[in-house]
């Protein structure tokens, strides 16, 4: 069994659009944010700052603590892939120098080929993981409940 792996994950938003990472699969395009898994002796936000660096070619001036999210893959549509995975996910609102625009950065995940602002308004439209994030930002409440649980 794999070991539990944490995750750092940017929340960037600008003119109403989230910034994502735009990944494709046999389905077609699907998007997360920008970040990824922690390394040992790494703090969350140096793996966040190091993750935006690599994914959309830009650091980050990280935030609050937005949201921790667990996805345990046994639990999920994804369990002949991901079945023996579990991973804690710490979503923080992040910022970005203006003069520095986002691009596909230099070492992109496997399934990633670019980024890609979304319309919080027609968030519900793009297949987007967690799947509960777009219900999150579009209802523009600022929730409380920091821990969302096991979610897809």
């Amino acid at each position: 069994m794999k070991a539990i792996r944490n995750s750092a994950k940017a929340i960037i938003i600008k003119n109403g659009c989230l910034l994502t990472v735009k990944n494709i699969d046999s389905e077609g395009d699907w998007y997360l944010l920008p970040g990824g898994g922690q390394n040992l002796g790494e703090t969350l936000k140096e793996a966040l700052h190091r993750e935006c660096i690599e994914e959309i070619g830009i650091d980050v001036s990280v935030g609050r603590l937005r949201y921790i999210r667990e996805y345990i893959g046994k639990n999920h549509e994804f369990i002949e892939h991901e079945g023996d995975s579990h991973q804690v996910e710490f979503m923080f609102e992040c910022e970005f120098d203006q003069e520095q625009p986002p691009k596909l950065g230099n070492n992109p995940d496997a399934y990633q080929v670019d980024i890609a602002w979304l319309p919080i308004n027609e968030i519900h439209e793009y297949r987007i993981y967690p799947k509960l994030l777009g219900d999150l930002l579009f209802s523009e409440v600022d929730n409380d409940n920091t821990y969302l649980g096991d979610v897809n």
